[in-house]
């Protein structure tokens, strides 16, 4: 009994073809089903001669197929023709309205049919997807367990090639435990999130707790939005290092953010980055891979990213949407 549930529930579904006698038998009783409606609607009006056979030729072809539905729609006009309730007796009318059902049926099966092609290529391209959904979700966690080995490799030999110059091997080893925590903070949130508190602590460390301040109520970030904002972070955090703010003895960084709702109950994240007693910016090189970055990464959020360069320090303006989940 279970099985045969199964098989109905597989071939309704669209997942399996039923077997051609489970079809067949389903059919007979749509056909059963459907005389008894007529005779139903018999004691009311006798001349209901096919109409009750549609839902039978619908739903048999919708569970077996298009051959299961041309059998059934010839099973019931030749019921509806050779059954008589209430007295009634075949004509010529009946005869035209035979061949108006059969013509109605022909358009309902290829329909019926049709729907049932797309189902299955839908279905078809899902478990597709889902499959190099697996397959890419494979390789990530594979790339990433590489390129952790990688990290930790040239963390040791750094460390031994510069084992008797502690000094500089101390302003180096900070960094790359950070660049190893945020790949592994953005490996995190990738099924999560994270709070907008840790993703700045983990990318700013490094440089010194004194040398940043941030100001902000705390905020929860989704996990895509997470990932893209830690990029964002990472490369002005690696801009500051290299020329900004931390690049100077008394450099600074402040990142301040707010939370509002529109009209809509839409909460937008606007995200403000500001370095004060850096070097000052003389000339602006042409647009790279990391401008590329900043401009394009939180476009799914409908959002954007400006830098100015300012006198102080580089100014960053960050405006995005934060998804409801």
């Amino acid at each position: 009994m279970t099985k045969l549930i199964d098989e109905f529930r597989h071939g309704w579904q669209g997942i399996s073809q039923p077997s051609p006698l489970f079809s067949t038998a389903f059919a007979v009783c749509c056909l059963v089903l459907a005389t008894l409606a007529r005779w139903g609607l018999a004691q009311i009006r006798p001349d209901v001669f096919f109409t009750p056979y549609f839902p039978a030729v619908f739903f048999a072809t919708a569970f077996g197929g298009f051959r299961i539905g041309i059998a059934t729609a010839l099973a019931g006009g030749t019921l509806g023709v050779a059954i008589n309730f209430s007295g009634t007796v075949a004509d010529s009318a009946r005869l035209a309205l035979l061949l108006i059902f059969w013509a109605v049926c022909g358009l309902t099966i290829w329909g019926v049919e049709h729907y049932r092609t797309i189902v299955v290529q839908q279905r078809q391209i899902a478990k597709r997807l889902t499959e190099e959904e697996e397959y890419r979700k494979l390789i990530v966690d594979e790339l990433q367990h590489r390129l952790k080995n990688k990290t930790s490799t040239i963390h040791a030999v750094l460390h031994q090639v510069l084992h008797d110059e502690p000094q500089v091997w101390n302003s180096i080893d900070h960094r790359i435990r950070a660049l190893s925590a945020t790949d592994d903070l953005i490996a995190r949130v990738d099924g999560s999130g994270c709070d907008i508190k840790d993703l700045l602590r983990s990318e700013l460390g490094p440089y010194g707790h004194v040398r940043f301040n941030l100001n902000g109520d705390p905020l929860f970030l989704p996990a895509k939005l997470a990932v893209s904002l830690a990029l964002i972070f990472h490369e002005l955090a690696t801009n500051a290092g290299k020329y900004g703010a931390f690049s100077a003895a008394n450099g600074m960084l402040q990142v301040s953010w707010t939370v509002s709702d529109d009209k809509l109950n839409v909460a937008w994240l606007k995200i403000t980055w500001d370095e004060t007693e850096g070097p000052a910016v003389e000339k602006i090189g042409a647009p790279g891979f990391g401008t590329k970055l900043l401009q394009s990464a939180l476009r799914s959020f409908d959002g954007k990213t400006e830098v100015s360069f300012l006198k102080t320090g580089v100014h960053c303006t960050m405006q995005c949407r934060i998804p409801a989940s």
